[in-house]
């Protein structure tokens, strides 16, 4: 009998743990590419690079990270801290989007009061809108990927994370462009102007939007996913126009 026994392999006791580990470590980075991987792409791709942009758009982080500071101070004295089964509530949203507008504060900070190297207007809002939407990406998105996305199993919740980051980045810029031809586009067609503010009002008000697809009508994260990278792309197309329509000699 023991001469007709099937001779098994032995597994090594460490090799599971090892795939398990360039899994998670392999799971990790690609949500990580996905999330920042865009930022560092834009600034190479586009003339950023060149014109050595950087400072403005580290100058903009810094301001970021302040107006989050206040946003999270005011957010913490006014507002009651959510259940999971909490409904859309319309003031508590209403006062997220006063809290909100410090964004646009700070954005207005970034692009008229601090000091850019010899920039274009183009170039400017693009290195203020980049900084600030990598800021955000890291301070909201990198503690939860790191401790989340190298987890056993797989989830789709991480990939998600990095698309939603991909259509703030879009939305960080739009919103940036639409600045700049408010605060510092002197001439520009006054018929255009009440469809900027407008169009700026409802990028700054964008959260508390999704907020309501989620908690009043429901939506499942990958039909919000899929309403932020839409709408980012609908307001960038908005925003170009809007931008082109104001460069042009009146």
């Amino acid at each position: 009998i023991a001469q007709h026994q099937a001779i098994r392999p032995r597994r090594c006791p460490g090799a599971g743990d090892d795939d398990a580990d360039e899994m998670t470590v392999f799971h990790f980075l690609n949500c990580a590419v996905l999330t920042f991987g865009p930022h560092v792409v834009y600034y190479s791709a586009t003339p950023l690079s060149e014109y050595d942009t950087i400072g403005t758009s580290v100058k903009a982080a810094v301001v970021y990270l302040g107006a989050a500071l206040v946003k999270l101070v005011c957010l913490a004295t006014f507002l009651k801290v959510p259940d999971a089964n909490d409904s859309f509530d319309p003031y508590q949203e209403l006062m997220k989007i006063l809290i909100g507008f410090i964004d646009v504060a700070g954005l207005y900070f970034a692009l008229t009061q601090l000091t850019h190297r010899n920039i274009s207007q183009n170039h400017k809002f693009q290195a203020v809108g980049l900084g600030w939407a990598f800021a955000d990406s890291v301070l909201h998105r990198l503690a939860p990927l790191w401790i989340g996305a190298r987890g056993l199993e797989f989830t789709w919740e991480y990939i998600f994370q990095g698309l939603e980051a991909n259509a703030n980045l879009v939305m960080t810029l739009s919103l940036a462009a639409l600045g700049s031809l408010m605060w510092l586009r002197k001439n520009k067609p006054r018929t255009l102007i009440p469809i900027i503010y407008a169009c700026a009002l409802l990028l700054a008000t964008m959260p508390s939007i999704t907020s309501y697809l989620r908690r009043s009508l429901e939506w499942q994260t990958p039909k919000v996913v899929g309403f932020e990278l839409f709408s980012s792309l609908v307001m960038a197309f908005i925003s170009w126009q809007l931008f082109s329509a104001c460069q042009r000699p009146m």
